[in-house]
């Protein structure tokens, strides 16, 4: 049940976001042709929105098996070394990204003690700055759920071709 809502939530966000950063740039470029006179803050948060999507948009990605990884080795590895080799990667792709959780946290009590503030928006930069640490946190997240079902099932979630979906690949 709380996989399935933060499931929804991630989707929900990543279109979202870009549904946001698309509408906020075209009703800027219409206003600069049309009034002659752009909106000072749409590129500023364009941006953002932009870098929040990117770090949800990566836990989906590993979510669903669509996230780049390069399995050349693997492929090219015998069966019996084949399992090992996953794992290692998915615990590294949880440590790397626990860590980038972890040190984005720090980074965001910093910013939010300096009391920084963006230039045109005026927003706390901390606020801003949290999507490091929700989004790392969330692909960790994904990682570990990744493993876990591999350990268990031998399978992974794999991104498939058009009329594929909903299928996972064995190792």
């Amino acid at each position: 049940m709380f996989n399935r809502i933060l499931d929804r939530i991630e989707e929900v966000l990543i279109a979202s976001f870009m549904a946001a950063a698309t509408l906020i740039t075209f009703t800027a470029v219409v206003m600069r042709y049309a009034a002659g006179e752009g909106i000072s803050w749409a590129q500023e948060l364009t941006i953002y929105l932009f870098i929040w999507m990117a770090k949800f948009g990566a836990a989906y990605g590993v979510r669903t098996g669509i996230h780049i990884g390069v399995d050349f080795v693997v492929n090219a590895a015998r069966p019996s070394i084949k399992r090992v080799l996953v794992i290692i990667s998915m615990l590294l792709g949880v440590v790397f990204t626990g860590v980038i959780a972890y040190f984005g946290a720090r980074w965001v009590i910093f910013i939010h003690g300096t009391g920084q503030t963006s230039p045109d928006l005026e927003w706390p930069m901390w606020v801003i700055y949290l999507a490091i640490p929700f989004g790392s946190g969330l692909m960790c997240y994904r990682f570990i759920q990744a493993l876990h079902k591999f350990v268990k099932t031998g399978q992974f979630h794999s991104h498939t071709t058009i009329g594929e979906q909903g299928e996972e690949s064995p190792l």
